[in-house]
């Protein structure tokens, strides 16, 4: 029984999605890429290969972030069911990404596109369909504050070799070489095209080999900086007790370990700690304690070099000492008791951490995922901050480092970037993916990635994206390594994502140029 195409599409992206981490069946994904070509280039209208990538798009999309469902079970204000239809609704709106690529592949490359039936597809459609892709992922990256998770590009991670591209071309043009790759394998599947297919296949081939054996850690002298990854594994769950600032507290104190010789940065998840450490706030919000009571708290546990960064929350107040908005924030704290520095999130997630159009939203009963009607204030963007002994560090908190291009400020280039998040809200799926995207960060940048999250994965990532250290999902722990190196910029940390219109460019020309050869 021969499926219909707009039921084979929706199929294929359901399929393809299993591609991605946790389950990392990457060749999965080449199959239903290169068979959805195949689907792309047959249509026999535009209107009906828009539905194509659509539907395509959806299932991809769908299945990628069914891990959302999950963070409405801890939301009183909407019912739990909801977090499905949720989930559909925003992948209604990511498919139209796939549907443009889908499209342009069409009207610029397929000859169904001019009336003639027979033609199977060929070198320049697939090179087009290729620079498609990376022009319409980067736009789902960038339109209505974007949103690019699991771009083609993290399948690769398995075989961190052809990861490793991204250090020269980016993210977005390696989901395009994906793409082409995929239909690279359709033509030598529907053609035995081995010409124009080998050398792509040969050149991924020997990428994918070229890491193996590279698990070698440089050796460091005894007194050299350490990084110390706490996870106190506490749900969302035990938010809505009394007792969980001062709990979420003990939990993580119990796990900063004995000073040694050298200094440790020591860094907490987003959001695991609970009480203000900034003064002048109007005395009614600190609990239990002052700020300086609660930062020497925290200062009692480390040696006389280390440092803790702790993921909490900056309060805004106006003249007259009512709260205006907060902030998702790190702060630096010395074992001297002194707040060092302070980084706000400037992504902030829509629905989590503010609410869209809050008058019209509130007036038909929705609310943030997030508890709490105070919306948070966004920060400038990517920064460094000079730490004593460890120089500058870099930050991202939460999904902000799924952004290529955007997670370092260029003119004060960290050493590391700090990466807390609190995944706790979500199916295990989502932390995982989360953690293979700051690898892909790690390798574009050059620079190692440290993630603390409250309930996993928490790790620490060298330059090279390779994990050199984890904590598994819902367990409690701490992780403490030497520090490692960065890496000298690399191409895409020079130029961004000026690469990937430049590899969109290529393509696009290598495509005139074979149809011009074969005419």
């Amino acid at each position: 029984m021969k499926l219909p195409p707009a039921l084979l599409s929706i199929g294929l992206g359901a399929a393809a999605a299993i591609g991605f981490a946790p389950l990392n069946l990457w060749p999965v994904t080449l199959a239903c890429l290169a068979w959805w070509l195949l689907l792309v280039h047959d249509a026999p209208s535009l209107r009906a290969v828009l539905l194509r990538g659509w539907l395509f798009g959806l299932g991809y999309l769908t299945v990628a972030n069914l891990w959302i469902q999950r963070a409405f079970t801890y939301q009183d204000a909407m019912p739990a069911w909801l977090g499905y239809p949720a989930v559909v609704l925003l992948a209604l709106y990511l498919a139209i990404y796939p549907m443009f690529a889908a499209g342009l592949a069409w009207r610029l490359a397929s000859p169904r596109a001019s009336g003639d039936s027979a033609t199977l597809p060929g070198g320049s459609f697939v090179l087009v369909a290729g620079a498609a892709w990376i022009v319409t992922e980067w736009l789902r990256a960038t339109m209505l504050t974007g949103y690019p998770w699991d771009p083609l590009a993290a399948i690769w991670l398995p075989a961190i070799g052809v990861a490793r591209a991204t250090a020269w071309i980016g993210t977005y043009a390696l989901s395009g070489l994906t793409v082409v790759l995929a239909g690279s394998l359709l033509l030598l599947v529907t053609q035995r095209r081995w010409r124009l297919t080998a050398p792509m296949i040969a050149a991924t081939a020997l990428l994918g080999l070229s890491a193996l054996g590279d698990r070698t850690v440089p050796a460091t002298p005894a007194d050299a900086p350490r990084v110390r990854v706490i996870q106190p594994d506490l749900d969302q769950e035990q938010r809505p007790r009394e007792d969980y600032a001062e709990t979420n507290l003990a939990t993580i104190e119990a796990l900063m370990g004995t000073p040694g010789p050298a200094p440790r940065l020591i860094v907490w998840p987003e959001g695991a700690l609970r009480f203000f450490v900034e003064d002048g706030y109007p005395p009614e919000w600190y609990w239990r304690g002052r700020a300086p009571e609660v930062r020497a708290r925290i200062a009692s546990h480390l040696g006389p070099r280390d440092i803790v960064l702790a993921g909490g929350n900056g309060l805004l107040f106006d003249a007259q000492g009512k709260l205006t908005a907060a902030t998702n924030a790190i702060f630096a704290i010395d074992s001297r008791g002194r707040l060092l520095g302070r980084y706000d999130k400037a992504h902030l997630v829509p629905w989590g951490e503010y609410l869209p159009a809050r008058p019209l939203m509130s007036a038909i009963g929705l609310s943030r995922l997030v508890p709490g009607d105070t919306d948070f204030r966004p920060g400038p963007g990517p920064a460094s901050l000079g730490l004593p002994g460890f120089g500058l560090i870099g930050f991202q908190i939460c999904y902000e480092i799924i952004f290529s291009g955007h997670v370092v400020d260029r003119a004060h280039r960290p050493r590391l970037i700090f990466n807390p998040s609190n995944d706790s809200w979500y199916a295990p799926s989502g932390p995982a993916q989360h953690l293979a995207m700051a690898r892909l960060r790690a390798i574009e940048e050059g620079l190692p990635v440290i993630r603390a999250t409250p309930t996993g994965i928490s790790a620490i990532v060298d330059a090279d994206g390779i994990v050199r250290a984890h904590i598994g999902f819902d367990r409690p722990g701490a992780i403490e390594l030497p520090i490692p190196s960065a890496h000298p910029p690399t191409l895409f940390a020079r130029a961004g994502n000026l690469m990937a219109a430049l590899v969109a460019i290529g393509l696009l020309a290598l495509a005139v140029a074979i149809r011009r050869r074969a005419r």
